[in-house]
This record gives structure tokens, sequence and C-alpha cells, in this order.
């Protein structure tokens, strides 16, 4: 029998076997990949929700994610009346009972927001401890996806304010307002009641000018429901929290904010849950979604128009040119 040196198995192991050996593995991992994942709990939970908390005869918007974690378990967010997205570490569902828990966020006191419902015909609805100690009840319908079939086809301009007074505008909220028009100036002189359009718009094109004093925080909320934040920002990291970030949820690609007193821009592109935002001259923010609503947004609706609102209760802020373009 002929004999082979060792060197021809080594190679013959190395061009052939090893090659074969990887297709093998690899074939296996992506058919596992493949594969539907199955999970072991009932996913009818999951999804995005939009929440209507009854506080002391009021009605609070709040909103809410769930989403699967592996096969067994559920994690989620949540906004409240006032905040950003709280993380959900952990979602309880079984027979048609949800149950979690929410860290304190902004509150003064430092209990876990305690929340309970039962899911039944497409509606949920339960109770939530607030970390005050009080008991709310609320109910939740799924979100819309707010997806277009195709693109705008945009209208004319409108001018929202008209340089003059606040004809077009009210005040929203229990704090009084600081609210004046001067010399084609909108100012909010110091903190106080926050001041909503008359007109709501689905989508549209923002184009709005601002500044603010030193250590100064407003914001813009598009359809009355999602923040952009106007903040003084000099030098601070990208963040959702700071200037030009969606509160929350978006964080900008860098930081453009000038220092305060000067006169700054946004120019914002919305078409259902999809955002554009250049600001001062850079694109910051290209065709992100915007998962839900932000803290201190008007309502959960979001299927329906909404108006613009400017924040007033956190500090003194100028606007001016002010002018909107609605899809048709």
């Amino acid at each position: 029998m002929k004999k082979f040196p060792a060197i021809y198995f080594s190679n013959l192991f190395r061009y052939l076997l090893i090659p074969a050996i990887v297709f093998i593995f690899t074939a296996n991992a992506a058919t596992a990949n493949n594969r539907p994942l199955k999970l072991s709990a009932d996913t009818s939970i999951e999804g995005r929700w939009d929440m209507t908390v009854m506080m002391d005869g009021k009605e609070k918007p709040s909103w809410l994610e769930i989403r699967h974690s592996g096969t067994h378990r559920f994690f989620g967010y949540f906004v409240g009346d006032g905040g950003s997205a709280r993380p959900v570490s952990s979602v309880k569902y079984n027979n048609g009972k949800i149950s979690f828990t929410v860290p304190p966020q902004w509150e003064k006191e430092e209990n876990d927001i305690v929340i309970e419902g039962t899911l039944q015909d497409g509606i949920l609805s339960g109770t939530m401890i607030g970390a005050n100690g009080k008991t709310y009840t609320w109910t939740a319908v799924r979100a819309p996806s707010l997806k277009r079939d195709k693109a705008p086809v945009w209208g004319k301009p409108i001018k929202l304010f008209n340089g003059k007074d606040l004809t077009g505008w009210h005040m929203f909220g229990t704090k009084p307002s600081h609210w004046v028009a001067e010399n084609g100036v909108l100012r909010s002189l110091e903190s106080g009641a926050n001041l909503v359009s008359d007109q709501k718009f689905n989508d549209f094109k923002l184009h709005v000018e601002f500044r603010y004093p030193k250590g100064s925080n407003s914001g813009i909320y598009l359809r009355g429901r999602y923040e952009v934040q106007i903040i003084d920002s000099l030098n601070a990291p990208p963040l959702s929290i700071y200037l030009g970030g969606v509160y929350g949820f978006i964080d900008p690609r860098e930081m453009v904010a000038k220092a305060a007193g000067e006169w700054q821009y946004f120019d914002i592109t919305f078409i259902g849950r999809i955002v554009t935002i250049v600001a001062n001259g850079k694109l910051i923010i290209n065709d992100r979604e915007i998962p839900g609503i932000t803290g201190g947004a008007l309502d959960s609706k979001e299927g329906e128009p909404g108006p613009l609102q400017i924040q007033g209760d956190h500090g003194p802020v100028e606007l001016r040119n002010i002018l909107i373009t609605p899809a048709k």
C-alpha cells in the first residue's frame, strides 16, 4: 500500500475537512436563527399602548410599551404624566392580568409606582398606586402605527404667530400666564402656563426661531404630544434631554446649541411618527421614529391631529417666525 507523507493529511484537513465542518455549523446556526421564536408566554399583551389615567377627576396621558425578553419574560417602557420614558425591567402577565412597578423619577416621593390591570376585548384597564400612595384608575388602547402609504403633498405655509398679539393661541395649565407679544417676538417672561395653538395638525413642516436666557428650559410639543427640547445646552453631550432631542426617546447626532441669548432655529418635518430635525443649519435627527408620547403631553390620542404646545412652565423663552406648512 502506498504511504502518504504526514503533510498530505495535514493539508487535507486544512483545505477539505475544516471548511466542511465550518459549513455544517454555519448551516445549523442559520437554520436555528430562521426558526420562529417559540414563546412560552401569552404575547397578546405585547405592543404599544396609549394610556389615560384619571387623577383627581382629570384625564392625564401616559404611554406603555411591552416587549418579550427571550422566551419567558416581558419588559417595557413607561411614560407618565411628566418626565421621560422609564424602563420596566419585568412585566408580569398571566391569564389576562398584568402587573409591574416603575421607579420614581421627578416625583418628590421615593416610592415605586405600582400598576395592575386586565386585558379584555383588546382594552387594558386597571389601577395605579402613585409614588404619593394615592390610587388612580386607568385605561389603555393600542397605539396606532401612524404609517403613511405615500409621501405628503404640502399645502400653503401658515404663520402661527402674527407678531402683534396672542391671536390663535390659548393658555394651558394651572400656572398664571406670562406670555406677551412684543415687536414681533413671542415672550414668556418667567415660568408659568404653557401656550397652545388653536389650530391642530397631522403631518407638517415647522420652522421656528427661539432664544433663552442662561439656564432656562422650554420645549415644543409636536401635535401637543412629542417634546423637542429647547434648553440651555452649550457644550452639553448630544442626549435626548438636551437641545434638539426628542425628550427621553431620540438623541441628536451632535450638539449644535449656541450660547444663551443668541437666536437659534429648528426646521422640523413630522410625518406620522417619523421626525427629521435640522437645528441651526445641521441635520441632527434624520427619519427617526418617535415611539410614543413624552411627559407633559396634552393627551395620548395619537391617532388624532394635535396643536403645537410651547412649554412655558420651566423657564423664560422667546420665539419668533413660527411658520408651519401642513400636509394637504
